[in-house]
């Protein structure tokens, strides 16, 4: 047996071990070679019994998880826009994406999911759709396996891949908030074969089963110039929100990107890593400090509202 089938087979035994059920094992995964070739998922949610891990979050790449703070401030204005924008059409579930990486996609999309568990009565879903290079299981310090691969390769239903942090606390000295209404689905063994994985649209069969659930879901993505990944997750989402990095995203680069999406309704970019900002400029600016003092620029939707 494979060493991905050894570790789902574990986690899946350790998860009904804990819920006292059977625990029988996962089939072994036979190779994806098509959506003709998988069968449709139809499985019940219980969004009331996922699966508890014992997280370990990275405080410092997370400001949004402390009490004060200018971080605060940047995603609260960040969240501010979205809630504008979905009052004006249909907006739950978000694609995050870039033109190529290193720009903060990742940093954006976990803070901002942070940011929109802190309205208590928001149950909110991070997927990480990073099937090549995933990082939010990291950030997180929650396991990996099994995830999103899982599902798309019809080796996990719903229910397997959801977990939800076992302390909901997070209480550390500096003061920190509860991330108990954050649910996380990570990206899973996809590796090379994540390409045919995510071009079977089996994502957007797991989102119209899961979006009942949720207030919002917010889905994390690989650079959409480097692969087509991206696109075809585009998909399943209502809009796509495209994240540059100041001083360094070349503007063909935005334009490229911006472009990449011309079938998705686009909401705008989020500027990261903005040092010096121009002062009385139109645009709403916003600061925070992680690893490299980066900020965040926000902008209004340039996208369609359908």
């Amino acid at each position: 047996m494979s060493r991905i089938y050894d570790a789902l087979q574990r986690a899946n035994i350790e998860r009904k071990a804990a819920q006292g059920m059977d625990a029988t094992g996962f089939p072994e995964p036979s190779p994806v070679t098509g959506a003709e070739t998988l069968p449709s998922i139809k499985a019940e949610v219980n969004a009331e019994n996922i699966t508890l891990y014992p997280w370990k979050p990275s405080m410092a790449y997370f400001p949004t998880l402390s009490n004060r703070g200018e971080s605060i401030e940047q995603f609260r204005g960040l969240r501010s826009q979205l809630y504008q924008l979905r009052d004006k059409a249909r907006l739950k579930t978000i694609l995050v994406s870039s033109g190529a990486p290193a720009e903060g996609k990742t940093f954006v999309v976990a803070n901002l999911a942070i940011s929109l568990t802190r309205n208590r009565n928001n149950k909110v879903l991070l997927i990480d759709g990073d099937l090549r290079r995933p990082s939010l299981h990291a950030v997180l310090g929650a396991p990996v396996i099994p995830g999103l691969a899982e599902y798309l390769a019809a080796t996990a239903e719903p229910g397997d891949i959801m977990q939800r942090n076992q302390d909901p606390s997070l209480v550390e000295a500096s003061g920190t908030r509860s991330i108990s209404n954050l649910t996380f689905i990570p990206a899973g063994a996809g590796g090379d074969n994540s390409s045919e994985l995510v071009a079977n649209h089996r994502i957007e069969e797991l989102i119209t089963i899961l979006a009942p659930h949720f207030d919002w879901i917010l889905l994390d993505s690989p650079p959409v110039l480097a692969f087509a990944d991206a696109i075809d997750l585009a998909r399943a989402a209502d809009a796509v929100l495209l994240v540059a990095r100041g001083a360094t995203t070349p503007y063909d680069i935005a334009q490229r990107a911006q472009a990449s999406f011309s079938n998705s309704r686009i909401l705008g970019f989020v500027l990261n890593a903005v040092k010096d900002v121009p002062p009385n400029s139109s645009y709403s600016y916003y600061y925070g400090r992680q690893e490299d003092s980066r900020g965040l620029t926000g902008r209004r939707d340039k996208g369609k509202q359908g």
